[in-house]
């Protein structure tokens, strides 16, 4: 396939000798003069393992040249990926002036000429990019619409300095952003010869996973460099308490817990948070990225609430009170704090939990739900109807087994906030539903 690769600094010249190496017709365009220079006689504009050879290679075989002209470059290609600089700007958020730059050229570009063209975003750009900015910016400067003559597709990459030609050939999957009903073969086809699975997904999707991803690797960076900090001061070799804690591949270096939902609680998590920020704190070392796991805690309560709040003073009915489904442990369960904030600002609650018997409590767990809600026996209902009776919002928390059969069938036209992610929720009729986070 002939390729036009927009943008020739690191991932810009990672693409351009991957996919010429695996037999494609690319040129790489770039307004640096000094870097088409380089590219075209063959040297790699980056220092990269593997990719000065690679570079080296595919500009004797014919395969990779490079330009300044994107109309030559355009006219000569049938899909062009974009690969330039996404900088910060002043007040933190993303610079897309180098992307309206190339997108302008590219779209005048591609209505100059007389075939079908695609255009690929490689670089990082945040979630709404593709279809508030980069394909209105694409119709208006082509004079073409989306689907008639011009294609456009996300597929951030997912390359490491260091071993980003490795990373190439071998990720964990190929990601690409398409409109509905498209299946993306034009870039199925230029990635066949490396295995990996293949996602298709909206545009919304895909630049937000790219952009998950990154903020995901810097919050591991900083977890470990203050809780190394903070084990260090205690004499630890953290180092080696880490290697242990990646030893565990079921719920620490895994997916476990990375679902959007509610908030987090029981007996164990809040209290050993709490425990580890004393140790930090009799230590001196200063852990500001820890020490917002509470308030962060905290404020998707607050966000439940607000919710909640937004469709009135209506009665509620409350699914779900144990910090998690088929226990009965109540201790710092987030739902527990949710029913004090609404019986607090005087809505009408009744709860159900079918894990949770009052006269089956003992111990701390009694305790704790005596004193945080002391008239708990009074909320607490046997069923799904009772609890649903007058109701005119429906917080659902957890809802297991025979219950959450029970209660799709007996939802009519209530406001539904689900905290769960019930899938067949959204799909009732009659009711409003709203999802947390989804």
């Amino acid at each position: 396939m002939r390729i036009s690769i927009f943008g020739i600094g690191y991932v810009g010249a990672v693409s351009c000798g991957c996919l010429a190496e695996l037999g494609h017709e690319v040129v790489g365009v770039d307004v640096s003069a000094e870097k088409v220079a380089m590219l075209a006689a063959g040297r790699s504009p980056i220092i990269e393992e593997s990719i000065g050879e690679l570079i080296a290679c595919n500009v004797a075989a014919g395969r990779l040249r490079a330009t300044s002209d994107v109309a030559e470059a355009v006219a000569n290609s049938e899909i062009s990926f974009i690969a330039v600089g996404t900088p910060s700007a002043p007040d933190g958020s993303v610079s897309l002036a180098a992307i309206d730059a190339v997108l302008a050229s590219i779209g005048a570009a591609i209505g100059a000429k007389s075939g079908p063209h695609a255009v690929v975003m490689r670089s990082t750009v945040p979630a709404g990019t593709a279809e508030t900015r980069c394909i209105p910016a694409l119709e208006a400067s082509s004079g073409r619409k989306l689907g008639a003559g011009l294609s456009y597709y996300s597929n951030p990459e997912f390359l490491r300095e260091g071993t980003a030609v490795r990373d190439f050939h071998g990720p964990a999957m190929t990601l690409i952003g398409a409109p509905a009903g498209d299946d993306a073969a034009l870039l199925r086809e230029i990635y066949s010869p490396i295995e990996a699975p293949v996602h298709v997904v909206p545009y919304k999707i895909a630049e937000s996973a790219k952009h998950l991803a990154n903020l995901y690797h810097a919050t591991k960076l900083a977890f470990a460099n203050e809780a190394g900090a903070v084990l260090a001061a205690l004499g630890v070799d953290a180092r080696e308490a880490f290697r242990l804690f990646c030893e565990d591949r079921i719920l620490n270096i895994s997916a476990a817990y990375l679902r959007p939902g509610f908030a987090f609680g029981g007996s164990c998590l809040p209290k050993d948070t709490r425990s580890f920020l004393a140790l930090a704190e009799q230590t001196g070392v200063a852990i500001p990225f820890l020490r917002q796991i509470m308030p962060s805690n905290e404020a998707v309560v607050e966000r439940a609430f607000a919710a909640i709040a937004a469709h009135g003073r209506k009665p509620v009915a409350l699914f779900g009170l144990a910090f998690k489904p088929g226990t009965d442990d109540l201790r710092e369960s987030p739902y527990v704090t949710l029913a004090e904030r609404l019986i607090g600002r005087g809505y009408a609650l009744r709860i159900f939990d079918s894990s949770v018997r009052l006269a089956s409590l003992l111990g701390a767990n009694r305790a704790y739900i005596e004193r945080e809600i002391p008239h708990i026996d009074a909320l607490l209902v046997p069923d799904v109807a009772t609890a649903l009776e007058g109701a005119g919002i429906v917080v659902i928390g957890h809802v297991s087994g025979k219950d959450r059969d029970a209660l799709l069938a007996a939802l009519t036209d209530q406001i539904v906030i689900d905290l769960a992610g019930i899938g067949p929720l959204a799909a009732l009729p009659g009711i409003t539903y709203q999802g947390f986070c989804w």
